[in-house]
């Protein structure tokens, strides 16, 4: 046995509870030295309840045995019962959902009372697993971002290679201001938060409930905790280059020259002149810096 103990020692075992049986004639003895060894590890937790066998196991002590073990077993449920009020309940969260990410284009949805509101954004990650955390990047310009600083709580729709133009056009062309971003669109999902998503064109599903927000000049960085996560599909995650490669159209010179801006990141073409200062593209959110005129 001190063979044993001084491995565990050696080994330097953390975030334990541990319970001792005494035996032999200096059982008192060898007890303590047990404790004092194993008190010498980190966040050790050395029950009070102990079982001392003098020479061998009596009847008797048959009772302390289960109690030992009653008392071991409590650990655990206070444990679970600890963990329950820190993290999101462990079946809610399908860790797989985490493997779907990538730099690719996702659906934020927000909801603020009876409105639902959704924009397209680019910056998703996971950055911590215990608790399991998110970050994501949100124009300031979108409306979704005000929401989400008046609530606190959201959705991200990971989309997948399927996702035709029309959903990035619904969701990235026009303000929620002024616009029903799930009009027409045919179905109603939401998740366990109350908070709409995309049942369609989508691999997986993020919820996420806020707990800090950071200013960085065009966007809002937000970290949340993960309350929940699914996987709808095994379809791969659009990335920003198959985006361009496969489903934005490819712009088609103009039947006659007019004047114009093109932005240098997306292509979006704006036509007329000059092109307004506080212009904000409608696809990838840069501003006038990023546009050249149309040759």
């Amino acid at each position: 046995m001190e063979a044993v103990v001084n491995d565990l020692v050696s080994h330097n075992i953390q975030n334990r509870t541990a319970a001792v049986i005494e035996n032999g004639s200096w059982a008192a003895t060898s007890g303590g030295l047990i404790r004092e060894k194993l008190g010498k590890c980190r966040d050790m937790r050395i029950l009070d309840k102990t079982v001392s066998i003098k020479s061998s196991l009596k009847a008797e002590q048959l009772r302390e045995i289960d109690e030992l073990a009653d008392a071991i077993a409590a650990t655990f449920a206070e444990s679970v019962a600890a963990q329950s009020k820190t993290q999101a309940v462990p079946e809610l969260i399908d860790p797989m959902t985490m493997f779907k990410l990538s730099y690719g284009l996702f659906v934020l949805t927000t909801k603020d009372g009876g409105k639902d509101n959704g924009c397209i954004i680019n910056t998703a990650i996971q950055i911590a697993d215990n608790p399991r955390r998110i970050s994501i990047a949100v124009n300031k310009a979108n409306h979704s971002c005000s929401t989400l600083m008046k609530t606190g709580e959201f959705n991200v729709s990971i989309l997948a290679e399927s996702a035709p133009f029309r959903i990035f056009e619904q969701f990235g062309f026009h303000s929620g201001r002024d616009k029903d971003k799930f009009e027409g669109c045919g179905y109603s999902d939401r998740a366990a938060n109350g908070i709409r998503y995309l049942p369609e064109f989508t691999n997986g599903v993020i919820c996420g409930k806020v707990k800090d927000a950071y200013d960085y000049g065009s966007h809002m960085l937000f970290i949340a905790d993960i309350t929940q996560a699914f996987v709808i599909s095994r379809e791969p995650s659009v990335t920003y280059q198959y985006y361009f490669d496969h489903i934005k159209p490819k712009p088609q010179p103009p039947k006659e020259h007019k004047e114009g801006y093109v932005c240098k990141i997306c292509g979006y073409i704006y036509e007329g002149s000059p092109l307004p200062d506080d212009f904000i593209c409608p696809l990838c959110k840069h501003g006038p810096a990023d546009f050249g005129k149309l040759s």
